[in-house]
């Protein structure tokens, strides 16, 4: 009994995540994409004007929701905590090669969650390469990996990303003339303000109190043998299963529809659905943690984790200013040479800071 009270945190957080997940797709966000890290950054910088891809401009209130939520979290459980310094311009570029891998996929590794509980069967590729890159990165963390320990900071460097993200919401709110809202494609799908809103509030309060970390999750298993965080992802995919069964049957937007073809926002080629989430995978056990953590840690303080978050913006502005970013049609060839150069980049990284014994 103690074993499972132990555990019910984790699980509550994840069917609570997967259930926003439906809500959020039942109200407006594209269909399978209830929640994407990877999407809503790349959503965020084409709101922006970093790039000029019309479907996907839109600034994601969930994101917003999830810094504030984390940082609301951090100060009242007396977590917040500023610390960084700890290699700023190797999270940059580690951030920038997961936002490669992601786009390549189309997704985050949440979003490869919610896209499996909605029969999207591209996704198991993604889940495979995904463990693979993260079993590379324990190999690198085996033989001494490390970015070196961070410093205590200035209070303010702490609160600049929630500064930011609260900047963010004013500005979606009022929705001035220079922004870039998307009239047609995934940007112009998007749940009602408020309503995003709270769902990341929710989400980042609750992953802030339980670390939920799908890259922790599978790492500790594979480390330790520890299943605690990976049960988060367990559950958040069984919400979404039964959620989408259930507006399914209603009637209501979204549902479960297994197979590869025709699914929303997502493309068949198995190989570099598989070799994107693997650059996901081994370059986040690298950063620490998954892009929804790096977004948690950012509002709770941690400075590093704010520059691998900027490091996935300008990654999302590049992919699509340089035509990287896969389509429903599949990946271009310059998202593949890509993929491979960010694989060999995110290797380099791993390679010259192990720690070798004198």
């Amino acid at each position: 009994m103690e074993k499972i009270k132990s555990h019910l945190g984790i699980i509550l957080t994840g069917l609570i995540v997967g259930a926003v997940s439906v809500v959020l797709v039942a109200f407006g966000n594209p269909l399978n994409m209830g929640f994407c890290i990877a999407c809503f950054l790349r959503d965020i910088a084409g709101g922006v004007g970093l790039h000029r891809a019309a479907a996907v401009q839109y600034i994601r209130p969930e994101i917003i929701g999830l810094v504030l939520g984390a940082l609301i979290m951090a100060l009242a459980g007396k977590e917040f905590k500023v610390r960084g310094g700890s290699s700023p311009m190797a999270r940059f570029v580690l951030g920038f090669c997961v936002m490669v891998g992601a786009l390549m996929f189309l997704g985050c590794p949440l979003r490869m969650v919610i896209r499996l509980g909605g029969g999207d069967g591209n996704a198991i590729l993604g889940l495979i390469g995904f463990i693979l890159g993260i079993f590379i990165g324990t190999l690198f963390l085996k033989k001494g990996f490390s970015l070196k320990k961070s410093q205590p900071q200035n209070r303010v460097e702490g609160t600049l990303m929630p500064a930011v993200a609260a900047a963010l919401l004013v500005l979606v709110a009022a929705a001035p003339a220079f922004l870039f809202f998307s009239q047609e494609g995934p940007g112009s799908m998007r749940a009602p303000l408020l309503l995003a809103l709270a769902g990341g509030l929710i989400v980042g309060a609750l992953a802030q109190r339980t670390r939920l970390c799908m890259v922790g999750g599978i790492r500790d298993v594979m480390l330790f043998r520890d299943w605690h965080l990976l049960m988060g992802f367990l559950a958040i995919f069984a919400a979404v299963l039964v959620g989408n069964l259930i507006v399914g049957a209603a009637g209501a937007r979204g549902g479960f529809t297994p197979g590869f073809a025709g699914q929303p926002v997502a493309h068949t080629d198995g190989l570099w659905n598989l070799l994107g989430m693997v650059l996901v995978g081994l370059a986040s056990v690298l950063l620490g943690g998954c892009p929804l953590r790096q977004l948690i840690l950012a509002g709770s303080g941690n400075s590093d984790s704010a520059v691998a978050v900027l490091g996935m913006v300008v990654g999302a502005a590049f992919c699509h200013n340089f035509g990287l970013a896969s389509s429903a049609e599949g990946p271009t060839g310059a998202g593949k040479i890509a993929v491979l150069i960010g694989l060999a980049v995110a290797a380099a990284i791993g390679g010259l800071n192990l720690n070798r014994k004198k």
